[in-house]
């Protein structure tokens, strides 16, 4: 039978519905719509991307127009609600809906709901042609073409756990949606910046994060040689590798630095890194500095050790003060990512900010210690948590009672916390990009209209 062409529309919704949401700040290229794109178009079909950060419109008006026979949504656990709201719309409008990403392949049984049809729990792209196979084609499916895929037989769910995906079989990723929008995709300051991955997984095991189970809990990298070929071929200066971890094997580091020094890219990199290998390898930072690192994203987490343990980042507060040194003294903009922990006392978010000045950390992001959706840090706070709303899970928001401290106190020092951060950073022209007035207004308002349990930013 000849397979007819279908029209596939691929959505990333947007990050919230609220002002407070970094549209304009930090804005994610949507790479993993992209490599669907590839696949897919290379096979003949129609394909449409929406991505709610930089599209006019809303995804309800995109399903409308297109008329998709097929709807890819994929997303995080705040975005969990949209990704349902937009399956509802498309089954309204007779299209096949499937559900994939990271909140996907942890939370799937959350997903278990009319409007979806299959929801793929793994990184393994080519499970959508097996679906479409199935689904539109009616071919009869082999058992194992449905591993790494829930979906309905009969009004009942079925789940087959996947194999880890190598990641070397990924095509290329299809840009033109991102070069539709020079504008846009930034990370702060820098302007229209591409994703490029070179690994799945991770290769620690940190408590508090979920992203080392990914991928069956297996770690997948690519040759780093076809990954700067992939970014010679990349029309922008600026390149967020979005790895896990890219800092953590100085032997490939060394074939990457010297892979971009002879084919002569000049281009400027993100990309996360931990504090002990950073304190430990200061010529290499220099060496990646030389060829146009310019922020790397670092888990400082905590400013004592007690809390580092109980983290399990196999790690100490004198690694992160090096770090802090070393990026310094390189010229290497460094984002110190710390957490804010539910046994935070007043005085734990003053020692925080008298740290950061002291050891002049510049740029700083915040995270409300977030026990995941569906993991066994969940189960351990099951007790203690305050809301169900997945839109909460966004690590702005208490999902879990503080143990010290009643939830409106504890939103009040964080925000007094994020206002004193913030003029500090105004002080220091860290971020004159952005309009700090707007945000510290709004971090007042919070401050006394958020108080209220989880009220929405």
């Amino acid at each position: 039978m000849k397979r007819r062409r279908l029209t596939f529309l691929l959505i990333h919704p947007e990050i919230s519905r609220t002002r407070y949401n970094f549209v304009g700040v930090i804005e994610n290229e949507c790479l993993e719509l992209e490599y669907i794109s590839a696949m897919l178009k290379k096979e003949g079909h129609a394909v449409i991307l929406y991505d709610g950060q930089v599209e006019p419109f809303g995804a309800g008006t995109a399903i409308q127009k297109t008329e998709p026979d097929v709807v890819y949504v994929c997303g995080r656990a705040r975005q969990e609600n949209f990704m349902l709201e937009y399956c509802a719309n498309a089954k309204e409008c007779g299209a096949i809906t499937i559900i994939g990403g990271l909140h996907a392949q942890l939370c799937y049984e959350r997903m278990y709901r009319p409007c979806v049809d299959f929801i793929v729990t793994t990184f393994d792209i080519y499970k959508i042609l097996d679906i479409v196979a199935y689904a539109v084609y009616h071919e009869k499916a082999a058992a194992e073409q449905f591993a790494g895929v829930c979906y309905q037989k009969e009004g009942v769910w079925h789940y087959q756990a996947g194999e880890p995906f190598d990641i070397r079989r990924l095509p290329l990723p299809d840009r033109s949606y991102f070069n539709a929008f020079p504008h846009r995709y930034q990370y702060l300051e820098l302007a229209h910046a591409a994703w490029v991955r070179t690994a799945y997984g991770c290769p620690y095991r940190c408590a508090f994060c979920h992203r080392n189970r990914m991928n069956m809990g297996q770690l997948s990298l690519r040759d780093i040689e076809d990954v700067v070929r992939e970014i010679a071929q990349i029309d922008t200066e600026n390149i967020y590798i979005v790895d896990d971890d890219f800092l953590f094997d100085t032997e490939r580091l060394g074939r990457f630095v010297d892979a971009v020094r002879q084919q002569g890219i000049r281009k400027r990199y993100i990309c996360y890194g931990r504090a002990d290998f950073i304190a430990k390898n200061p010529e290499m930072m220099r060496k990646l500095k030389e060829i146009g690192l310019y922020y790397v994203l670092v888990g400082l987490e905590a400013i004592e050790d007690s809390y580092l343990a109980r983290y399990e980042k196999r790690s100490d507060v004198h690694n992160n003060v090096q770090c802090v040194s070393v990026c310094n003294e390189l010229g290497i903009h460094m984002m110190g990512m710390f957490i804010v922990d539910l046994s935070f006392r007043a005085k734990d978010f003053r020692a925080l900010y008298h740290w950061i000045v002291e050891h002049q950390v510049r740029h700083v992001a915040l995270s409300v210690f977030t026990p995941e959706l569906c993991t066994p840090v969940y189960e351990q706070y099951r007790d203690r948590i305050i809301t169900d709303n997945p839109s909460h899970f966004d690590y702005l928001h208490l999902v879990a009672r503080p143990a010290y401290m009643g939830v409106r106190s504890f939103y009040f020092h964080y925000y007094i916390l994020l206002i004193r951060l913030f003029l500090k950073a105004k002080r220091e022209g860290v971020y004159d990009f952005i309009d700090y007035g707007d945000y510290i207004r709004s971090f007042v308002a919070n401050m006394f209209r958020g108080m209220r349990k989880n009220d929405d930013m």
